[in-house]
């Protein structure tokens, strides 16, 4: 696991050379909105002014499976998880599509799929256990697999980093995983399970009201304390959401940012927050979830989404979306001219 410590907070001097640069260039005051704060953040995170350019994006999709899904908590059978990856290592997922659209490498992570995978170009096998526990009957995970899962994380986050990309984004597979990430999300903000859990993949009232019994009775049996992210993980989290703590943690560590997907991923934000708050300056929000978790996460996370498109799937698209923004938003301080420089008269 990585020391907090290592986690350094933002470079006030580079946010404040990139708020100055803004000021010098040829657009009015605070034209661009929200993408001249991110370019600041990114300057702050980076300890530099202009950061580095946010590309190439690389999406590492962790795949697990969970105990819950015996609850009826999602009309999906599990066998979908293992399908689901042998089509993103085919290329026919939502996924590839969007990465091939903005240049991205897509790598899938098996830490903890249900039944074996066979070897393929563009999987790693990473796998900490065959699914999680039922965390209606038991802790979803022991400490030891919650941090081994946190480990792979990291692993994967030098991995890309040190072959070359300048962002990471997360990405997610595992039918049954929004029921954990309303555990997650409720664990971490203190909200109920009805205010953040949702309907998944489209659950009908039925399902859904017992999806909602289901998060309840795991935070009532284990009663999780947010101030131990590792012991949350285990009392009602996933394999893939501990892994993305870690990636989210390493992608910190290394001061490159992490573009946030769906509701897994910002539930999974919350852990690596409570391991390290200075983790959330390298966080960027993709896309605001569907799912009614989602929004209260990046809340409390104190974040904005970049795009708001009602997206529910997961995998890494919405993230893969916002990915040309967070790079126009850095573009901007590399290449736009100054006052001085274009000789336009200022006001």
């Amino acid at each position: 696991m990585i020391d907090p410590a290592a986690i350094l907070p933002a470079d006030d001097d580079a946010m404040a050379a990139a708020r100055a640069l803004h000021a010098r260039l040829t657009k009015p005051a605070g034209s661009l909105g929200a993408l001249e704060e991110l370019s600041v953040r990114l300057a702050g995170l980076a300890g530099a002014c202009p950061p580095p350019l946010p590309v190439p994006g690389a999406v590492a999709v962790f795949a697990g499976d969970h105990g819950v899904h015996a609850q009826g908590v999602t009309p999906w059978p599990q066998e979908v998880t293992a399908q689901m990856v042998a089509n993103f290592l085919g290329g026919g997922a939502v996924v590839n599509a969007f990465a091939r659209q903005v240049g991205a490498s897509v790598t899938v992570v098996d830490v903890g799929v249900a039944v074996p995978l066979e070897p393929a170009d563009g999987l790693l096998d990473r796998k900490v256990r065959a699914g999680t526990r039922d965390f209606t009957v038991e802790p979803a995970l022991s400490r030891d697999e919650v941090e081994r899962a946190l480990t792979v994380g990291v692993e994967v986050a030098d991995s890309l980093v040190d072959t070359g990309a300048g962002a990471l984004l997360t990405g997610d597979m595992g039918i049954a995983n929004t029921t954990p990430s309303a555990a997650l999300i409720a664990a971490f903000t203190g909200r109920d399970a009805a205010t953040v859990t949702g309907r998944g993949t489209g659950v009908d009232d039925e399902t859904y009201a017992r999806k909602v019994g289901v998060v309840s009775a795991g935070l009532a049996l284990h009663r999780p304390d947010p101030a131990d992210p590792v012991g949350v993980l285990a009392a009602v989290g996933g394999l893939e959401h501990a892994a993305l703590a870690g990636y989210i943690l390493g992608a910190a560590a290394r001061r490159v940012p992490v573009v946030l997907d769906g509701v897994i991923a910002v539930s999974a934000a919350l852990a690596a927050a409570a391991f390290a708050p200075h983790a959330v300056h390298a966080m960027v929000a993709g896309h605001r979830s569907a799912e009614p978790g989602a929004t209260v996460a990046l809340n409390h996370l104190g974040l904005t989404p970049l795009v708001d498109l009602g997206l529910r799937l997961g995998e890494g698209t919405g993230a893969l979306l916002a990915l040309p923004i967070v790079a126009g938003a850095v573009r901007v301080l590399h290449e736009v001219a100054t006052f001085d420089s274009a000789g336009v008269s200022e006001k």
